[in-house]
């Protein structure tokens, strides 16, 4: 299954399915307990989770939440670089982050296309201007030429290409990379981090619920905020040059103010065409709203949560992020996306016909990413059957001499390793195959699971170098604009860059949220602390 999934020899779910056929006939499992790990909570909370983002997809909820908070950074251009990124990053944080990059591409090229438009022809006004004043008797034609700094058309063209072309590269780099790095901050945010949260379950049934949405947003909020801050300069300096004060608008020229007011009108007419909001997308955003805060309150840790208090009895957990992301998606299901009128309207058959809900199942299928839930399934059922057939202890067994490093190390290079191996993989399969190794080998060694688990899934999200790596990084490169040495460059000194925040999250805010320094109870199979 490794070999093939890294291939992808046959697309990612169908390999996938081999335990269903392999593990029976193999006598390690038997078939129905095979198949059950298809369809665990943590699919359940990808379904309920895709279902809620789906329909802030369908009225076009994130594209406002985007061009509103551009609308308010302004189009300086490291501001502009700035505010794509968090606007990218915040919604990858809840949609997928195929589908948020292949939204922010767009609003970002014609951004763009408007300061390079708005730039020609303020340079080709200067020189009208110098030529007309060749033609005057007052002899001030040499005095005007020397301060615009007239340059030959095909000097000029070439400087404003080569800049243009710069900026565009660095814009479509800043959204595919945000992309991938917001999705770190939830748990529904990538794939990677469920796989993680159902490893944890299934792998060890007794941890206490420790990874929950509150508790993994607590953790990985931070990181996300940190590595997006140090990307943010990283790829200024890469794009827009050392000159920092002039890149923040800084003592900026007429003409410069008149580039960024053309460039600002575009995101004001984009902004303008969505009108106001409309009852359908007030509705999604309650909803939404409704959703985090419940997550959230769910079991916060802190303090008794809501469902620990009124659902949950003798210490058993009855209701989870599962069950409150798809209480939410049926909502989405029921609530009608118009408000009730007071004349019926009536269908072809003189029946009354309701408004349509917020959600219908066709626009589900079109959009929702099925052969995920395979792909999640599938890793769970190699990690039961890793651990039934002994494979998991006996990979651990094989890694014992990583004892004698220090943990520090040993989180360092398993992060390195993985953020390597993802560049050439999908991150789901990535961390299906990694976390039950690094599970097993941490009990050998007797240190707790979470602090090797945790930042390996993270960093497997770290696939900046090549075009192939991740989805976010194929739709960047469509556009043209960007070299394969582009952005192996920008993402080779990222992923260092994001290993080494991701070590420091770790050892620093993680070690005293989990309290990493012991070994828990829950993660000795005997129950021996």
């Amino acid at each position: 299954m490794a070999l093939f999934w890294c291939t992808e020899a046959l697309p990612l779910a169908v390999t996938a399915l081999f335990p269903v056929v392999l593990f029976p006939m193999m006598g390690i499992m038997d078939s129905t307990a095979a198949c059950s790990q298809y369809l665990k909570d943590t699919n359940m909370l990808f379904i309920g989770g895709m279902l809620v983002a789906i329909s802030v997809e369908k009225w076009n909820l994130h594209k406002r939440i985007a061009l509103r908070v551009l609308l308010i950074v302004g189009v300086k251009p490291a501001l502009l670089l700035l505010g794509f990124m968090i606007v990218t990053a915040f919604l990858s944080m809840w949609i997928t982050n195929t589908a948020t990059t292949a939204m922010m591409i767009p609003i970002a090229q014609a951004v763009i296309e408007q300061l390079y438009s708005s730039e020609e022809k303020v340079d080709e006004l200067v020189v009208d201007r110098a030529d007309k004043s060749e033609c005057q008797p007052n002899g001030n034609a040499k005095q005007l030429t020397e301060n615009v700094k007239v340059t030959p058309d095909n000097e000029q063209n070439g400087n404003i290409n080569q800049k243009h072309l710069k900026l565009c590269k660095g814009m479509s780099l800043c959204v595919c990379y945000s992309a991938s790095i917001g999705g770190i901050a939830t748990l529904t945010g990538t794939t990677p981090n469920l796989v993680m949260k159902g490893q944890m379950d299934e792998l060890f049934p007794g941890n206490n619920n420790i990874i929950n949405f509150a508790s993994w947003f607590g953790f990985s909020f931070p990181t996300m905020v940190l590595l997006l801050a140090l990307s943010w300069i990283w790829l200024q300096f890469l794009f827009l040059g050392t000159k920092f004060k002039k890149n923040f608008g800084c003592g900026r020229k007429p003409e410069q103010k008149e580039k960024e007011k053309r460039a600002y009108q575009v995101i004001v007419s984009e902004h303008k065409q969505l009108g106001s909001m409309s009852f359908a997308e007030i509705c999604v955003l309650v909803m939404f709203t409704l959703l985090v805060l419940l997550w959230f309150l769910r079991d916060p840790g802190f303090m008794p949560g809501w469902a620990t208090i009124s659902f949950n009895k003798g210490g058993k957990e009855y209701v989870t992020d599962a069950t409150v992301a798809i209480f939410i998606a049926l909502m989405m299901f029921i609530f009608p996306s118009e408000l009730p009128s007071s004349t019926f309207n009536l269908g072809k058959n003189g029946r009354i016909r309701p408004p349509p809900p917020l959600l219908d199942w066709k626009t589900v299928n079109e959009k929702m990413p099925w052969n995920i839930v395979f792909l999640l399934g599938g890793g769970f059922a190699l990690a039961k059957g890793s651990e039934e057939s002994g494979l998991s202890t006996w990979l651990g067994d094989k890694l014992t001499p990583l004892q004698s490093i220090p943990p520090v190390a040993i989180a360092l290079l398993l992060c390195l390793m993985v953020a390597t191996f993802t560049e050439c993989t999908s991150n789901v399969a990535t961390t299906t195959l990694f976390l039950p190794i690094l599970a097993s080998m941490a009990k050998v060694i007797h240190l707790n699971p979470l602090y090797i688990m945790l930042p390996c899934t993270l960093s497997a999200s770290l696939a900046f170098m090549l075009p192939v790596a991740t989805p976010p990084n194929a739709i960047a490169f469509s556009y043209g604009q960007l070299k394969v040495v582009d952005m192996a460059r920008s993402g080779f000194f990222l992923n260092i860059i994001g290993v080494l925040v991701i070590t420091l999250a770790i050892n620093s805010w993680g070690f005293y949220m989990f309290d990493l320094g012991t070994f828990p109870t829950w993660a000795n199979s005997t129950g021996k602390p």
